[in-house]
């Protein structure tokens, strides 16, 4: 609980990642209101737990999702939390949002592995020459 706050006016999550990296994540507001639901007015203790109560593990986290999945009739071989991290990263870059801000979200050291999720790569209706042809031609 202590890991949710409040910075230059945004509601933040204080994640610790590979090597005790510490990093700030904006929570758009629908998954700051997640968030407060599932905190339920709690101030301590975790934000997600296990049926237990106790603080969610990888393990915990993988039993849930198989859950929440084929209670939504979502049906695929091998559910897994890596899941939603590619779910993340795969709709912004469909959206158009650059690789490089791709892979500071995702918090990618190489760009490579960024890239690796980008399902349109080979769409030549995104390829910069029409990025590029469209700049020149506005005269700007």
């Amino acid at each position: 609980m202590s890991d949710l706050g409040e910075e230059h006016g945004h509601r933040v999550l204080r994640v610790r990642g590979k090597g005790g990296k510490v990093v700030l994540i904006p929570l758009p507001p629908a998954v700051a209101r997640a968030i407060e639901s599932a905190v339920d007015g709690r101030t301590d203790a975790p934000i997600l737990r296990s049926t237990l109560g106790t603080r969610m593990d990888r393990h915990a986290a993988t039993r849930r999702l198989k859950h929440l999945a084929a209670t939504a009739g979502v049906r695929t071989p091998r559910m897994h939390p890596h899941m939603l991290r590619y779910a993340f990263v795969t709709p912004m870059l469909d959206a158009g949002v650059s690789l490089r801000d791709v892979q500071i979200a995702a918090r990618h050291a190489d760009l490579r592995t960024t890239m690796r999720y980008d399902r349109a790569r080979d769409n030549l209706d995104r390829h910069p020459n029409y990025i590029l042809a469209a700049y020149m031609a506005s005269g700007t």
